[in-house]
């Protein structure tokens, strides 16, 4: 124990093992249906769903390790959502690579970010942003956790993919009771939640008592939440006790080294074309999960106190390599890129201030391994809570934007929106770093604005032509 505190400097810290534990069980808890759901993703592309559990779970297990014992921040990884999406609709699916292709545009974004991580790049962009639109990543991440929270609990049914088509929407509200959206293939993109169903009553039920006990000040009120509406949903149905132990057919020989470079490299359609291709996607990974990951560390920092006085993040580089390495790892093992989770906010606001908190979070990875029945007892309907009160948490960073000023109001009010509205952490930064140029450059201010952003403006501009052009 005292290795452990001198280790993770938890009196520093003004926390305790009991503290950190409880807070990676909950982060844990409330980012656990990644070890589902993204196999569930990646398999319709071919891929074989065990080896890929067996893939998720090993890449958030190192990730989260690495995360922890470097930075000493109480963050985890895993797969991301969103890049899965993108891997599977997108690269395979939208422009035809096979699924061991685009494990191999997942490895080589993964050495890009590992290069410009080791630079020092990764660190010069964060602390290239202007602190009010810190704040405003923060506050529109706790906006997309609760949408997403909403969204898991039924309460809200959304189309969750990287873009939500409402430009698209042609329903008509159902008589004030029901909002729909359905686009143009007719498919329903937004809905309200039918409260008849018992999970959706379950996930109500479950925000009621969570909420009844962070008014409470109840310590380990979220895990408490989730255990306490788990239970509730046994009689109603809704957690699901039948579990199948039986392990044999759980392998990585599916998965493990099977990326296709040669393939990658000589795609149809001529030589510039494959190379445009190629460029396309790898740019597009390497941008989406360096920003989704800053965001995400941006944000939970935030609401943790880690920021310093400028805004930066303390050893901030370390928790980026960590990140840059899990993605090299998970392409190795077989699943698409590992991000930083925002759940980590959940563990953050059970009183999680160091790594332990992510040792602790990566050890229940990989007794997920063998265990991976027992996590899915937990339904959605119990984790849901969780995230929409970590939401409300995450919104105390609107108090340090000046909404009087619209020249900080506006790039601050569209990375916020975007985030939940596009279903993407990195479309709301990019558009953020958009109109924050363009407004420092018709005042006058164009010295204001760091090189680094003009930069990386210029990326953003340049990702979605060429997502336009040729996706």
């Amino acid at each position: 124990m005292e290795k452990i505190e001198k280790f993770f400097k938890l009196k520093e810290n003004n926390t305790d093992v009991k503290t950190e534990i409880i807070a990676g069980i909950t982060t844990f808890f409330t980012m656990a249906y990644i070890i589902f759901v993204n196999p569930d993703i990646l398999s319709q592309t071919g891929m074989d769903f065990n080896s890929v559990m067996i893939a998720t779970c090993i890449s958030a297990t190192i990730g989260t390790l690495l995360i922890g014992l470097m930075s000493n921040y109480p963050f985890a990884q895993a797969p991301g959502m969103g890049l899965n999406a993108f891997f599977t609709f997108s690269v395979v699916f939208g422009l035809g690579y096979t699924w061991q292709q685009a494990l191999a545009a997942v490895f080589i974004s993964g050495i890009v970010f590992l290069l410009i991580t080791i630079s020092g790049i990764r660190q010069t962009v964060v602390e290239a942003i202007p602190l009010s639109l810190k704040n405003a990543i923060s506050a529109g991440i706790g906006f997309f956790i609760a949408f997403v929270g909403f969204n898991n609990a039924g309460i809200i049914h959304v189309n969750q993919g990287p873009i939500i088509d409402i430009i698209n929407a042609t329903d008509k509200l159902d008589k004030g009771a029901m909002i729909g959206a359905v686009n143009n293939a007719g498919s329903q993109v937004l809905e309200f939640g039918n409260f008849a169903d018992p999970a959706v009553l379950l996930a109500v039920i479950g925000l009621v008592i969570t909420g009844i006990l962070m008014v409470k000040q109840v310590k380990g009120a979220l895990f408490i939440g989730i255990l306490a509406t788990t239970i509730i949903g046994i009689p109603m149905g809704v957690t699901n006790l039948d579990v199948d132990f039986s392990m044999k057919s759980i392998t990585l020989k599916e998965t493990f080294m099977k990326m296709d470079f040669a393939g990658l490299v000589s795609g149809k359609g001529g030589v510039l074309n494959s190379i445009i291709s190629v460029v396309t996607v790898v740019l597009s990974f390497f941008i989406v999960d360096m920003f989704d990951t800053m965001g995400t560390l941006i944000g939970t920092a935030n609401k943790a106190g880690f920021l310093d006085k400028d805004g930066n993040l303390p050893r901030g580089n370390k928790a980026m390599l960590a990140d840059a390495i899990a993605t090299c790892a998970g392409a190795v093992l077989g699943t698409s890129t590992v991000t930083t989770f925002v759940e980590s906010s959940a563990g953050v606001s059970e009183g999680g201030r160091t790594g332990l908190t992510s040792v602790v979070v990566s050890i229940l990875f990989l007794l997920a391994i063998f265990l991976a029945p027992v996590a899915g007892i937990i339904p959605g309907a119990a984790t849901a809570p969780a995230l929409i009160i970590v939401g409300v948490l995450m919104m105390s960073s609107l108090k340090n934007i000046n909404f009087d000023d619209f020249e900080e109001a506006l790039p601050a009010f569209v990375t916020m929106v975007l985030m939940p509205y596009s279903y993407s952490i990195a479309n709301g930064i990019a558009a953020g770093f958009i109109f924050y140029a363009i407004v420092k450059l018709v005042k006058g201010k164009a010295k204001e604005v760091h090189p680094v952003m003009y930069i990386f403006v210029g990326l953003f501009i340049l990702r979605y032509l060429l997502l336009t052009l040729f996706m």
